[in-house]
């Protein structure tokens, strides 16, 4: 006897029961794939831990999920991992305010320790939210950023690419945000649009007299080590080769001629300064030119700077704007906007200091990575664009070294007699050069042996992420730099905003260690936006909901059909609308599926399946899973939504559940092998609809198969399930053909039922029906069906036009004509 399902769903039992399930049977653990099977392995994005996980994190991660669940279905192997980001700046601040401490003023071990233990708090916090939004990870493949193994890695990559020649240390310029303390790379760096003011500053020329000078720094005076011109500019060209007196300070800068000055901005002349901007940077190195330092790594002023020693760069320019004007040597202020760079992180705007630092060659290496694109499958298409305009606009090579007290070190030390740089052999690694002496002398026989002070990128580790996963799908125990041991992932998941820094690194990266793709395939999301369209971040605060309070009012299946309906890499308003009609599509499938449970014969489907509509919707079902695979090989999981949905509303609930409900209710009425047919076919369908809803709904389609179809089946759940399985691909274009004329009958006559305000269950004495002859063929193979799906004691047929369509009252029952070959009136 076949189960009946509750009248309600209560999803919040329904949650807590499947999680309890998944873990116990463990659903989504990885395992070696079988001789023959794909293996289908992802690079999940570790979040950062530094508070709490936003909607947009359950956007994205959702729509992963989905896709992982699919090719799990499709029989794959499917190694899903998950990780967790805490070796960054968020980290930092979230530990330092947690626990009221500076990382600065400890030790960085202490300091990494303070971190593992708050973070693990923090992680076991984002467990519980991805277990209850639905993730099919495996929870024992996790890594963190931090950990152990990680440093170890870490170190390793950076010793690997060192005696590779793609590592090399030196004193160059480079962005630094005194507000984080530490350098930035230029794929951390954003353009801001500020309103400042350009100031015309009087320098004197021996023999020439007053020169101007436009800035929009005066407070660097102190650091001018040049004044520039443009060589066509014939206002200037009497000053070649003599020198400038700098105004207030009155040091002497050589005055240079060159072209890339502005011959129409400001006054033509301007001051090079160490440094105020990256055109600064670029005439210091092209000039072979001095480096003065006037801001400190803290944005003070240094003791060298006079009357500004001790301020920071707001008050520096006011004091000197001041000190300036006292001395008549402003001749001229304007208001103007422009753009300076910012710190991604903080949104600070930077300074460029000179330091000893670790860099990445990739300017040379930029045709290599444009090439690299081409053969990864990028979705959507259009966002390789992003990635190839940024590696096409990089001109600086990628500065890894950081200047925080948190972080993975430098696994370095350095001879200060000679310079060489001493490298920690593998075995020592993981490894704090600032805590562990070098232990040997120096080539050059010297002891006189510092430690590098220096931290990672945390991009640094991030890039090797593909190899973090791939260190725990082979158990930890294999070199994964070595030959051979790597191969390219099958998917890398990834926000738009990350295009630049932790997918064209992580290229970088496989290429340099192996000489392969990190994965074949990148799937970009979108952002989930707030309601004034900005993106919705942590840093931000503007969510709208806490995701824990959400899943207090909405079920997880939900939340993640909303995810779904979001188009692939497209940024997406928050939308409690698509959530309600998510609510709305997880009780019609429990209503649906509990009519089925009442009506259906487990067991396979005959050879021979009696009856047209039962032949017509498993070709619809077949159709459907056929255009639904097909969206998600391209990983267009909105559009495969979108599928199931016009399937299950339109084809199952609206017209095939309705067209054999008499049927069902009336067996006695009906051929009876066409009855147990149709039967069985509900139970085929049942199960089919679940399967294509599982992506997206994990929850009550585990409840319905675990209810209805785990007893008779072999899988422990609707997610180990093989699509393969339910039944081969079933074609029937004439039992297509005959049903969209029955569906072109029952439309008609609800209309004319409707519009003479009639219940469509209001019964007919007799339907005529005004159709072609072949029609006429086609029908009568469905007259039943007619029959009980339009309530019409009995039906004929005419191949004459109607002059009018009509629903007429007889005694106590009606009559109703329609036309489905010409165009006629309606009489009611």
């Amino acid at each position: 006897m076949n189960q009946i399902l509750d009248k309600t769903y209560d999803h919040a039992q329904v949650q807590l029961r499947t999680i309890n399930l998944w873990d116990s049977e463990n659903i989504y653990a990885y395992q070696v794939p079988l001789k023959g099977q794909k293996l289908y392995s992802v690079d999940t994005p570790p979040p950062t831990v530094s508070g709490s996980l936003h909607i947009g994190h359950i956007f994205s991660y959702t729509q992963t999920d989905m896709i992982v669940r699919y090719h799990r279905m499709c029989g794959e192997a499917v190694f899903y991992p998950m990780g967790f980001d805490d070796n960054g700046l968020a980290t930092i601040r979230f530990v330092e305010k947690a626990r009221g401490v500076s990382s600065h003023k400890m030790k960085r071990s202490e300091f990494t320790a303070l971190c593992l233990e708050e973070t693990v708090k923090a992680e076991a916090q984002f467990k519980d939210l991805w277990q209850k939004i639905g993730l099919s990870v495996d929870w024992n493949s996790l890594y963190s950023t931090i950990d152990e193994r990680s440093r170890f890695l870490a170190q390793k990559s950076f010793i690997e690419l060192y005696n590779k020649g793609f590592v090399y240390r030196r004193d160059e310029v480079t962005p630094f945000c005194t507000c984080c303390r530490t350098s930035v790379a230029q794929a951390e760096l954003d353009d801001k649009e500020v309103s400042s003011k350009f100031y015309d500053i009087a320098f004197s020329v021996d023999g020439v007299g007053e020169v101007i000078i436009a800035t929009t720094r005066p407070e660097l005076l102190f650091s001018c080590v040049a004044v520039l011109y443009n060589p066509t500019d014939a206002r200037y060209t009497n000053l070649q080769g003599k020198q400038a007196r700098v105004a207030l300070t009155g040091k002497y800068v050589p005055i240079i001629a060159d072209e890339k000055v502005l011959i129409d901005k400001g006054s033509g002349l301007v001051m090079c300064c160490t440094f105020g901007d990256s055109t600064d940077v670029a005439w210091y190195k092209e000039h072979k030119l001095p480096y003065i330092q006037s801001i400190g790594l803290d944005g003070i002023f240094l003791p060298n700077t006079d009357f500004l020693a001790g301020l920071k760069v707001e008050q520096a320019r006011e004091r000197m704007v001041e000190r300036l004007k006292s001395e008549n040597l402003i001749k001229a202020e304007k208001a103007i906007t422009h753009a300076v760079h910012i710190h991604e992180r903080c949104k600070n705007a930077v300074e460029y200091v000179s330091l000893q630092q670790w860099f990445v060659k990739i300017v040379e290496h930029k045709p290599t990575f444009l090439a690299l694109a081409d053969q990864i499958n990028w979705y959507p298409s259009f966002m390789k664009v992003r990635y190839q305009n940024w590696v096409e606009g990089v001109s600086w090579d990628w500065c890894i070294s950081r200047q925080k007290g948190f972080g993975i070190s430098f696994p370095v030390w350095h001879c200060r007699a000679c310079g060489e740089v001493l490298i920690a052999p593998v075995d020592r690694l993981p490894i704090d050069p600032q805590e562990s002496e070098y232990g040997l002398s120096c080539s050059c026989g010297s002891t006189d042996i510092i430690p590098d002070t220096d931290v990672m990128d945390t991009w640094n580790t991030s890039s090797i992420s593909p190899y973090l996963c791939t260190d725990i799908m082979h158990g930890k125990k294999d070199d994964v730099f070595a030959e051979g041991v790597f191969e390219s992932m099958s998917m890398r998941p990834q926000a738009h905003d990350i295009i630049r820094t932790w997918a064209f690194y992580t290229i970088v990266k496989a290429w340099m260690h192996s000489g392969v793709l990190p994965w074949n395939n990148i799937v970009i999301s979108g952002h989930v936006l707030s309601s004034n369209k900005e993106k919705i971040s942590k840093s931000q605060g503007n969510s709208p909901l806490d995701p824990q309070k959400l899943l207090e009012r909405y079920s997880a299946d939900a939340i993640r059909y909303w995810s779904g309906s979001g188009a692939l890499g497209q940024d997406t308003a928050f939308s409690e609308d698509q959530l309600k009609q998510g609510n709305r599509s997880v009780v019609k499938l429990w209503n649906a599926l509990r009519f089925i449970s009442e009506h259906r014969t487990v067991g396979a489907l005959p050879p021979k399946l009696h009856g047209t509509v039962n032949r017509w919707i498993m070709h619809r079902a077949s159709q459907t899973l056929g255009a639904y695979k097909d969206h998600f090989e391209k990983n267009e999981f909105s559009r495969a939504l979108e599928t199931v949905e016009q399937f299950f509303w339109r084809d199952v609930c609206d017209n095939y559940l309705e067209m054999v409900k008499d049927m069902l209710f009336k067996p006695e009425q009906y051929d009876q092998a066409e009855v147990e047919s149709t039967k069985l076919t509900l139970n085929n369908i049942g199960l089919r609809l679940i399967q294509l809803y599982a992506p997206f709904m994990p929850y009550v389609t585990e409840e319905l198969y675990q209810q209805m179809y785990r007893s008779d089946a072999a899988m422990p759940s609707i997610h180990a399930t093989s699509f393969a399985v339910v039944g081969d691909a079933y074609v029937d274009e004439r039992a297509v053909q005959i049903v969209d004329i029955l569906q072109q009958v029952v439309s008609s006559v609800r209309r004319m039922k409707t519009e003479s305000k009639l219940s469509l269950k209001t019964p007919l004495i007799q339907l005529l029906i005004s159709v072609s002859g072949e029609s006429i063929e086609s029908l009568k193979k469905v007259e039943h069906i007619v029959r009980g799906v339009c309530t019409s004691a009995s039906v004929s047929y005419t191949i004459e036009p109607l002059c009018s369509e009509y629903m007429r009252q007889d005694g106590d029952g009606y009559r109703m004509a329609i036309c489905l070959n010409t165009t006629a009136q309606t009489e009611v």
